[in-house]
């Protein structure tokens, strides 16, 4: 077993491995086995068996790991991964094809660097702090939309009531979802109604939108960065006007 990786660059080919891992054991399962359950509510097979592929190749790297699926594990290190091994479990046992492996590393300051990969293209989201952030080798820049009147917005649960945007997705993908909106594709994301997320969930994709740009917050002023499974209701916009107002929505 490896130490585990000192320059934060010389993470991203680590994740890169593990995320490549994810999709081989998903390509070894049998299409008709996709629905099949995992050992808990909510779970799916291919969940584990993502996540032990995953987990493997990072246990090798000398590095800790905090997984939706697993809880933690490995060696004790200055470094923990935080892995959802497939981000859009439902989408992909139903053959809807946007799901993700999210994958980021926290040291004592927080977010260190970060991967999501769509494991349908293959195109890999990528950041390491204060480093900016890369749509495979090309950077992202967000949308300059300010006014939710003229916003696409992602969203995963149901709002309250109609908070004033142009349009809505529901895509199902938290990670993907955010990494949409550091590259412009969508102008913001956030939870609604009694939605809340996980940090395997968005933790990796909030530092790309970070360092793309976009701006990020918790809808009640809670720290997004946790190394547990405390819940947290995220929102990332494009800019910081478009955030105040999406914030400030009875969602």
């Amino acid at each position: 077993m490896g130490g585990a990786p000192g320059d934060p660059d010389d993470l991203i080919p680590v994740l890169l491995e593990g995320a490549r891992a994810v999709r081989a054991a998903l390509d070894g399962i049998d299409p008709a086995d996709r629905r099949r359950p995992g050992t808990r509510p909510g779970q799916y097979a291919l969940d584990v068996v993502a996540d032990d592929a995953v987990r493997a190749v990072l246990h090798r790297e000398g590095l800790a790991v905090l997984s939706e699926e697993s809880g933690r594990s490995g060696p004790e290190s200055g470094l923990l991964v935080v892995v959802d091994p497939v981000d859009g479990s439902t989408n992909a046992s139903l053959g809807i094809p946007w799901y993700s492996t999210s994958l980021c590393v926290l040291d004592e300051a927080g977010a260190l660097a970060g991967l999501v990969v769509h494991q349908v293209s293959g195109v890999g989201y990528h950041a390491v702090r204060d480093h900016g952030a890369l749509r495979d080798a090309s950077s992202v820049t967000p949308a300059q939309t300010n006014e939710l009147s003229h916003a696409v917005v992602g969203i995963s649960g149901f709002p309250r009531a109609y908070p004033g945007w142009s349009q809505f997705r529901a895509l199902g993908a938290a990670s993907l979802d955010m990494c949409a909106v550091a590259e412009g594709v969508l102008d913001a994301y956030t939870v609604a109604g009694r939605s809340a997320l996980f940090v395997w969930d968005y933790l990796a994709a909030m530092l790309v939108c970070a360092e793309a740009g976009a701006v990020v917050a918790e809808r009640d002023g809670l720290d997004l960065v946790v190394r547990d499974g405390s819940p947290r209701r995220p929102v990332v916009a494009a800019t910081a006007p478009l955030l105040a107002q999406l914030s400030a929505a009875e969602l």
